[in-house]
């Protein structure tokens, strides 16, 4: 029986929405980097160099994945190391002055859609007095945060916690403890939800959390796990979710 908690912290993709990966890069992109660019570049060049530079990106993550306390890149790193690299100067120089724009657009996904049984959740949630945050890893938090708005579940977060933002990374730990300090509660009396055996449940186990609870998604098991990526509970959607949440509030 876990014990219940007195706040969840809940990663976005795989746990909030479903992340489907994307393909092919958002011809919207395509064309601001192309203007951008002032036609130095044709549109294919453009799109071979987000393709080529989204792969070498996860893999950098991957990486760091390994380091216990890895750093988060800002936007403009982002897209002067895996995308921009070997273009001309005044092109190269005009897209890292747009980079956090550019990355709103680069991580918005038109396919997002909120996983079932979330909603359930977070009534669940709200109805036992248990705050939620969001604690995510991403290259643009706001693209998230508007999300979350535009689905009308912006208000049911009483903290959003971003890589991009934070300057850290999961599996670091502060990821969880910021949004355990920002809800008011210690991390032992939280639960933290992800879809990472290489991210969200070393977060857990490394932040101390109450429990580490997994909720598979299409990408889990694309993904090597590390030591620590035991969980004390594994879920399938949101429903499981809320059951186990319901049981411990109603033994706790």
């Amino acid at each position: 029986m876990l014990p219940a908690p007195r706040a969840l912290l809940l990663d976005f993709g795989g746990v909030i929405v479903e992340a489907p990966v994307r393909t092919p890069q958002p011809l919207k992109l395509i064309d601001r980097l192309h203007e951008l660019a002032g036609g130095e570049l044709t549109a294919e060049e453009i799109r071979r160099a987000l393709v080529d530079g989204q792969r070498e990106y996860a893999a950098w993550r991957d990486r760091v994945g390994n380091d216990p306390h890895p750093a988060e890149y800002s936007h403009a790193q982002v897209w002067q190391e895996f995308i921009t690299s070997g273009w001309p100067a005044a092109a190269r120089a005009a897209v890292i002055q747009e980079a956090t724009a550019l990355s709103y657009d680069w991580t918005w996904q038109p396919n997002w859609q909120v996983r079932p049984g979330i909603r359930d959740t977070l009534d669940a949630a709200t109805d036992a007095g248990v705050p939620v945050a969001v604690v995510s890893n991403t290259l643009c938090g706001a693209a998230h945060r508007d999300y979350l708005l535009q689905v009308g579940l912006a208000d049911r977060f009483a903290v959003q916690i971003y890589s991009d933002e934070a300057g850290v990374r999961k599996p670091h730990p502060e990821m969880a403890w910021l949004a355990a300090r920002r809800l008011g509660v210690p991390a032992a009396h939280c639960w933290f939800v992800g879809d990472s055996r290489a991210r969200d449940i070393p977060c857990a186990r490394r932040a101390g959390t109450g429990a580490a609870i997994l909720m598979v998604s299409a990408r889990t098991d694309r993904e090597p796990a590390l030591p620590e990526g035991t969980p004390d509970a594994t879920v399938t959607d949101g429903h499981g979710l809320r059951e186990l949440f319901a049981t411990a509030i109603a033994h706790g």
